[in-house]
């Protein structure tokens, strides 16, 4: 191998490091954002663990932060601010992308 493949293959390596991160990271911030609703809608704790499994499952399967929003919203009724949960989204994706460079992946997800 040369030097040239090296580096492309620590590259490749990083890449798909990050990636991982990333994927960790925004799970946990979806967690934690429903736990953040679910406290706020009043759910016992069994209720808010469920919930917070079916955030992290909207992001899965439904694609992304704007079907988050959507559903945390419509299931807040009334008690929701789209602003406010984006608020609390950005910080909690901030707090786990700290976690993860740090390799505090236990406390991820």
């Amino acid at each position: 191998m040369t030097t040239f493949d090296d580096r492309e293959a620590a590259y490749e390596a990083r890449f798909v490091r990050d990636a991982e991160l990333e994927f960790m990271a925004q799970a946990s911030r979806n967690k934690h954002l429903g736990f953040w609703a679910a406290a706020i809608m009043g759910m016992n704790a069994e209720e808010a663990v469920r919930y917070a499994k079916d955030i992290i499952r909207t992001d899965l399967q439904e694609g992304g932060e704007e079907a988050v929003v959507r559903k945390i919203g419509k299931d807040m009724g009334d008690l929701r601010n789209e602003a406010r949960i984006r608020e609390r989204m950005a910080e909690f994706l901030v707090e786990a992308r700290k976690r993860a460079k740090a390799g505090d992946l236990v406390t991820l997800i």
